[in-house]
């Protein structure tokens, strides 16, 4: 489902200690991507005009590319992970 901004949802679990924290990213990371996430929005064109000025990303930009590559690379390993228990499952099924 995707909200009526357009975006993705997001993918978060509930961790050991009860928090809900983006799978892959610790409660700590999580705050800070959210964060950077929502600063981004604002100075989005800031940024751009930066990068073309000069060359540089912003070093905001960099930890949130960070942090969203390690929770999409989680994300894609834990979806990879269900589809073969589901398979596992229904081979079982299928058996019996």
């Amino acid at each position: 489902m995707i909200d009526q901004r357009h975006n993705a949802p997001r993918r978060y679990f509930v961790d050991a200690q009860g928090r809900r924290v983006l799978i892959g990213l610790s409660l700590e990371e999580t705050a800070e991507f959210e964060a950077l996430d929502l600063s981004s929005n604002e100075t989005a064109q800031f940024a751009s005009e930066i990068c073309v000025n000069d060359g540089t990303v912003a070093a905001d930009e960099v930890r949130w590319l960070e942090l969203y590559s390690k929770h999409e690379g989680a994300w894609r390993a834990w979806i990879a992970q269900s589809q073969a228990e589901r398979a596992q499952d229904l081979s079982f099924v299928n058996y019996v």
